[in-house]
């Protein structure tokens, strides 16, 4: 298990990725050795994962990166490469993550399968979306959000990538809500600032957006979040976050062949010994 009190010092979390790794750790699929994370942000998740797994995350915004490769070297653990995913080869992970990276994508069907190939026969994808496109608001367009999901539609997406044992789950009931609209508030105050900005310079910032770097605002927000996190085990089907996860199917096995049974001499059934 990784040093919690350690990780905090190295890698802290804000208050919404304490909520949503909650859900995630317990979703995590058993018995995975190699992880990849795609869009691993400042490698806050990446970190700990890295105590755990053969881990490789991958950020291709040159300042996230240099944050996240310094936690990673701090952690003892893990690697993270400046790049796309266009590097990695296919067929190689037991499980790929991407948390909150789907909605910044025009093209999600083929991000998906994307992360699909990446992933070994029985391999997990496992990710986290904004939920509900009618809750689509100010802070979502700061950051460079394309859209977000209806759990129904996230469904739909991962089944159409040929993915099965699809699972996904709300989080954040009910402290996500008012972190959200506190981001709303906030996004209002900012949006014309960045308005000439495109959406993909908006998506590369997010990663830095509110991202505490401090060991004692990382123990608070653990601390702080710790009640929230309880409370939303509760309410499964409630909040304002998805993550789902999703597998790639076993090959087919065809039937062993087997050869017809021999005619028994002892058998007293005459059909047998024709």
């Amino acid at each position: 298990m990784p040093d919690t009190a350690r990780m905090d010092r190295i890698a802290p979390l804000s208050p919404n990725a304490w909520l949503r790794m909650d859900v995630v750790t317990r979703m995590f699929p058993a018995g995975a050795t190699d992880v990849l994370e795609v869009g691993c942000g400042q490698g806050g998740f990446g970190a700990r994962l890295a105590q755990r797994h053969n881990y490789v995350g991958v950020e291709p915004d040159r300042s996230s990166f240099g944050v996240a490769e310094r936690r990673l070297r701090m952690a003892g653990a893990g690697r993270v490469v400046n790049s796309t995913l266009d590097g990695l080869p296919a067929g190689r992970f037991d499980v790929v993550c991407a948390f909150e990276v789907l909605e910044h994508l025009d093209d999600d069907v083929a991000a998906v399968r994307a992360w699909r190939d990446r992933l070994r026969p029985g391999g997990w994808l496992l990710l986290s979306v904004p939920a509900y496109q009618h809750r689509y608001g100010p802070a979502d367009e700061l950051v460079g959000h394309v859209r977000r999901y209806d759990p129904a539609a996230l469904d739909a997406l991962l089944r159409g990538a040929g993915l099965v044992d699809v699972d996904v789950r709300h989080y954040g009931m009910p402290l996500g809500y008012l972190l959200e609209t506190s981001r709303n508030v906030l996004a209002r105050r900012r949006l014309a600032g960045v308005r000439g900005a495109s959406g993909h310079e908006r998506s590369a910032a997010s990663g830095r957006l509110l991202q505490p770097s401090a060991r004692l605002r990382g123990l608070l927000h653990r601390w702080g979040t710790a009640p929230f996190r309880w409370m939303q085990r509760a309410a499964p089907g409630t909040g304002p976050g998805l993550v789902a996860r999703a597998r790639v199917p076993q090959p087919a096995v065809p039937p062993e062949e087997v050869d017809p049974p021999m005619n028994d001499p002892l058998s007293t059934n005459p059909d047998e010994k024709r």
